[in-house]
C-alpha cells in the first residue's frame, strides 16, 4: 500500500486538531476510534497518542470530549497490556483548570486502573498518583483524590501504606478545594483499606476533615460517616461516631446540619438501630424544631423513613409531635415537604392511631393556603386509604376534596381530577353520583385546556369503572347537550370527551349517541371545531370497524363526513381531513 495513502486518516485529524474552527477540532476528537481503527493498534500508539498528549491546549470542550474518549480507547491501542500508555495524557487533562475537565478525566482513569496488572500499576499508576498529589497547582492534588480507591486493592501493601499516607496529607492540605476534594472521596477510599487500616488510619482522617474551619469540608464528611459507619459493627459505631455525630446535628452552620438531615435515615440505618433508638430519637426531634427552614424541610423529607427504625411508642411521644407543629410551619416549603410525606406514617401507626393523629392533620393541610401543600397531600391520600379505608377518609376528607376541586389553583384542581377514578372505585355508584356526580361534569367547562382535557380522560375512566348503562344514563346525555352550547368552547368539549369515552362505551352507544353529534359539527362555523372533528372521526372509525353492526357506517357516514371536510375553505381542517382519509384507507 502507498505509504501517503496509509496516513491519510492521521493527516485528516491532525489538519482538523488544529483547524481554528472549535466545531471540525471537536468532530475530530469524537471520532478519534475510527481514526485509531484506521491506523491499527501500533500506530495509534506510537503515534496517535503522543499527538493528543501535545495537544491539551485547547479549549475547554474539545478537552472535555478528548477525556471521556480516552477513558474507552484501551481496545484500540491493543488492549489492558498496553493500557498504562494512556495515563500520561489523562494524567494531563486531570490538571487543567477546567473542573469538568479533571472530573471527566478522572472518571476515566478510574475506568482504566482496573484492567492494569500490578506490574503496570506499581510501574506507571502509582507515580502518577504521587505527581497528582504532589503538583504545585491545587487542580491536579484535587483530582488526585478520586484516583486512591480505584487502585488500592491492586497495589502492593508498601504502597497500600505510601497511599494511605498520602491522602492522609491531602486530607490536611492548606487549600480548601483539595480538603473538599478528599473529603468527597474518603468514604470510597475507606471502603477499599480493610478493617483495621480503617480504625487507625482513616476514622483521623475523618475526625479532621469533620472539624474543618471551612462548613464546605465539614458539610462533605456527612456522606463519609455513613460509607465508614457501614464497615464497623454497632459497638465501634458507637465507641467511633456517636460524640462527632451528635457535634454535626449541633453545628453553627445550617448546610452542614441540613446535610445531616437530609442523610439521616442512611445514617441510622448505618449506625445500627440500638445507637438510633438510644441517641439519635433526640437527635432528630432537634433537626425537625432546627431554626432554619431548609434544615426542617430535610429532616421533614425523612420522618417515615426515620419512623420505620423506631417503635410506635416512639413516633407517638416524640416524632408526632413535631409533625404537628410542622403542619403549622411558617415555611411552606416545610409543610410541602410535610405533606408529601406524612402519608407515609400511617401504614406504620395502623387504623386507629392515624384516625386519631394524622386526620387532623390531613385536613389541615388540605386547607394549607399554600398550592404545594394541598397538591402534595392529595397525591399521597392512597396510602392513608389503604390503611383506614375509603368510608373513614371520606367522611373526614371529602368535604376538604370537594372544596379542593374548585380550587382557584388549576394543578390542584388538577390534582384532584386524576383521584377522581380511585374514589368513584371505592365509594360506588350512588355515593358518588350524590357526591361527586355534578362536580365531573363542572370540569368539562373550566376555563383552563389541560383541566377540560383531564376531565374528558376522567369521564372514560367513570365508564369504565361503573358501566356503559350508567354512563347512557348520567354522562353522555348533558355531554352531547353541550354540543348546541352558543359557547365554542363547550362544543369543543363535547368532541374531546365523546373521542375519549367511544373506545370505553359500546359500538351502538357510539352509533346512536355519538355518532350524531359529530356528523352535525361537521358543519360547525368554528374552524378549530371542524378540524377536531376530523380528528375525532379519525379516531371513531377503528372503534366501529370493530362490530359487523357498525362497520357500514364507517362508508355511509364518517367516510362522506371527511370529504366534505377536505373540501373546506380553511387550510387546517383540509389538513386534518385528509390526514384522516389516508388512515381510513
Amino acid at each position: 500500500m502507498n505509504p501517503e495513502v496509509e496516513l491519510y486518516p492521521i493527516a485528516i485529524l491532525i489538519d482538523e486538531l488544529r483547524h481554528d474552527d472549535v466545531s471540525l477540532r471537536l468532530n475530530a476528537i469524537k471520532r478519534l476510534n475510527t481514526i485509531a481503527l484506521a491506523l491499527g493498534p501500533q500506530r495509534a500508539r506510537d503515534e496517535l497518542i503522543p499527538f493528543l498528549d501535545e495537544s491539551i491546549d485547547d479549549e475547554d470542550e474539545v478537552l472535555l470530549t478528548l477525556a471521556g474518549e480516552l477513558g474507552d480507547f484501551v481496545e484500540y491501542i491493543g488492549g489492558p497490556s498496553f493500557a498504562h500508555i494512556l495515563l500520561q495524557p489523562l494524567e494531563n487533562l486531570a490538571a487543567v483548570e477546567e473542573t469538568m475537565v479533571r472530573d471527566k478525566a478522572v472518571e476515566s482513569l478510574n475506568k482504566i486502573c482496573p484492567l492494569l496488572n500490578q506490574s503496570q500499576l506499581e510501574q506507571y499508576y502509582t507515580p502518577l498518583l504521587k505527581r497528582l498529589s504532589l503538583g504545585d497547582w491545587f487542580t491536579s492534588r484535587t483530582s488526585a483524590t478520586g484516583l486512591y480507591a480505584c487502585g488500592y486493592s491492586l497495589a502492593s501493601p508498601a504502597t497500600q501504606d505510601d497511599m494511605r499516607k498520602s491522602f492522609g496529607q491531602l486530607c490536611a492540605d492548606d487549600t480548601p478545594m483539595v480538603r473538599r476534594a478528599a473529603a468527597t472521596h474518603l468514604g470510597a477510599f475507606a471502603k477499599k483499606v480493610g478493617k483495621e487500616h480503617l480504625i487507625t488510619d482513616i476514622i483521623p482522617l475523618f475526625t479532621k476533615l469533620s472539624q474543618d474551619e471551612q462548613d464546605s469540608v465539614r458539610l462533605l464528611t456527612v456522606t463519609d460517616l455513613v460509607a465508614i459507619a457501614e464497615e464497623l459493627s454497632p459497638e465501634e459505631n458507637k465507641t467511633y461516631f456517636l460524640q462527632p455525630l451528635k457535634v454535626m446535628v449541633a453545628d453553627k452552620s445550617w448546610r452542614v446540619r441540613y446535610m445531616i438531615a437530609d442523610n439521616f435515615v442512611k445514617l441510622s440505618k448505618a449506625v445500627g438501630e440500638d445507637i438510633t433508638r438510644d441517641d439519635l430519637v433526640s437527635a432528630f426531634v432537634r433537626l425537625l424544631k432546627d431554626n432554619e427552614a431548609e434544615v426542617r424541610t430535610a429532616a421533614a423529607g425523612q420522618v417515615p423513613g426515620f419512623a420505620q427504625l423506631v417503635d410506635k411508642e416512639t413516633i407517638l411521644n416524640y416524632i408526632l409531635p413535631c409533625v404537628k407543629d410542622m403542619v403549622t410551619d411558617t415555611s411552606q416549603h416545610v409543610r410541602a415537604a410535610l405533606a408529601m410525606q406524612i402519608s407515609g406514617l400511617a401504614p406504620i401507626l395502623g387504623k386507629e392511631s392515624t384516625t386519631e393523629h394524622l386526620l387532623p392533620l390531613f385536613l389541615q393541610l388540605l386547607k394549607d393556603e399554600f398550592p404545594d401543600v394541598r397538591l402534595n397531600i392529595i397525591s399521597k391520600l392512597e396510602t392513608v386509604n389503604n390503611v383506614i379505608g375509603i368510608e373513614l377518609l371520606s367522611q373526614s376528607l371529602l368535604p376538604a376534596i370537594v372544596e379542593l376541586a374548585e380550587d382557584k389553583q388549576w394543578r390542584v384542581r388538577l390534582a384532584i381530577i386524576d383521584y377522581i377514578p380511585l374514589l368513584a372505585t371505592q365509594l360506588g355508584v350512588e355515593f358518588f353520583d350524590e357526591k361527586l356526580g355534578a362536580l365531573c361534569m363542572s370540569w368539562l367547562g373550566d376555563s383552563v385546556f389541560s383541566i377540560r382535557e383531564a376531565a374528558t380522560v376522567n369521564l372514560r375512566k367513570l365508564t369504565e369503572v361503573f358501566g356503559v348503562d350508567w354512563a347512557k344514563q348520567t354522562i353522555i346525555p348533558k355531554v352531547l347537550a353541550m354540543g348546541t352550547h352558543p359557547n365554542y368552547l363547550y362544543r369543543m368539549t363535547t368532541i374531546f370527551a365523546i373521542t375519549a369515552m367511544a373506545p370505553a362505551v359500546t359500538p351502538e352507544v357510539t352509533r346512536d349517541y355519538i355518532l350524531p353529534t359529530v356528523t352535525n359539527l361537521v358543519s360547525d362555523p368554528i374552524p378549530n371545531i371542524r378540524f377536531n372533528v376530523a380528528k375525532s372521526i379519525e379516531a371513531l372509525i377503528p372503534v366501529l370497524s370493530q362490530n359487523p353492526d357498525t362497520k357500514p357506517l364507517v362508508d355511509q357516514q364518517l367516510k362522506p363526513a371527511l370529504v366534505k371536510l377536505s373540501e373546506d375553505t380553511d387550510n387546517d381542517v383540509r389538513f386534518f381531513s385528509q390526514k384522516a382519509l389516508v388512515a381510513v384507507q
